[in-house]
């Protein structure tokens, strides 16, 4: 199958070539969250694409097989936002709608409703914010708001820091999944604190974990999946190279390299150097 672009930036790959297909794309071994078993381990966000053509050729070549969509930003009901709409059910993925753009618990409760009723699932990505300049989600009004709907019936993603405790509590709350930054929102930088990820990992083992937010490169995703994450969710990554499409597929291979890495369990590290070449007929003076 040969998908094309409506245009290609400077730099970018022949638009011709063949992109991969989802079924093409190893992600490792199928996993659930809230109840549906996935073999994609990657989200892909849907805003700030060149055009809806080259959005639709990034899907495809990452092989994910759940989008999300922000309420704020799209009305699939009113004329604005029905085209955008039709094209994103076209794709043939799950929508994961969220609460971007909310600063209050109040708010995202009621977005998250509506969401619901427009979207008809009850998969929400909680995003509450308390900072505009860091877009640092307000975890106090997060777990306030994932509470409550988790009671009312909803899988909620939370969008949150690296902070143990909160992960904890949100988990606790009865979150279908715990959706921690690598950095702040945009910044593409990678994992500015690896240990704290880890440590959610370590300490949170039944816990579903996916790293949302601060990834840049396809080296980070592969990164933060090698620490035992369950999927990476990104947009701007993706959305903002040169050349979306076979960035989409970069970070797909980065997903599944991590992901295999994680589950061949990796060599312990070392202090000292340890020589890899055998030692047969080395003299024994050598050979200590």
């Amino acid at each position: 199958m040969t998908l094309t672009h409506t245009s290609t930036p400077p730099g970018a790959s022949d638009p011709s070539a063949p992109v991969a297909t989802p079924a093409a794309i190893a992600h490792g071994s199928p996993w659930t969250v809230a109840g549906t078993t996935l073999a994609s381990r990657f989200f892909l966000g849907t805003s700030h694409y060149p055009s809806p053509s080259v959005l639709g050729d990034a899907v495809r070549a990452s092989g994910t097989e759940v989008l999300t969509v922000g309420l704020r930003r799209l009305q699939p009901e009113t004329g604005g936002g029905n085209s955008f709409w039709q094209r994103i059910q076209a794709l043939g993925c799950r929508i994961l709608p969220n609460t971007a753009g909310c600063h209050s618990a109040d708010e995202a409760i009621t977005l998250a409703q509506m969401a619901r009723e427009i979207f008809g699932t009850a998969w929400i990505k909680l995003e509450v914010i308390g900072d505009d300049y860091t877009l640092q989600p307000d975890t106090v009004a997060t777990l306030e708001a994932a509470t409550v709907l988790a009671k009312d019936g909803f899988s909620v993603f939370a969008y949150t820091t690296d902070d143990l405790v909160m992960a904890q509590r949100l988990r606790d709350a009865g979150c279908a999944a715990i959706m921690p930054w690598a950095a702040p929102i945009g910044t593409g930088r990678g994992p500015l604190n690896p240990y704290a990820l880890e440590t959610l990992r370590r300490r949170l083992p039944d816990a579903v974990l996916i790293v949302d937010a601060g990834l840049g490169r396809p080296s980070h995703a592969a990164q933060v999946m090698e620490l035992g994450f369950d999927a990476v969710l990104l947009n701007t990554a993706v959305a903002q190279a040169g050349d979306p499409v076979r960035m989409a597929r970069a970070f797909a291979d980065g997903v599944a390299a991590g992901r295999a890495a994680y589950e061949s369990t990796p060599m312990p590290e070392r202090a000292a150097a340890q020589a890899s070449t055998p030692t047969v007929g080395v003299p024994f003076w050598h050979a200590s």
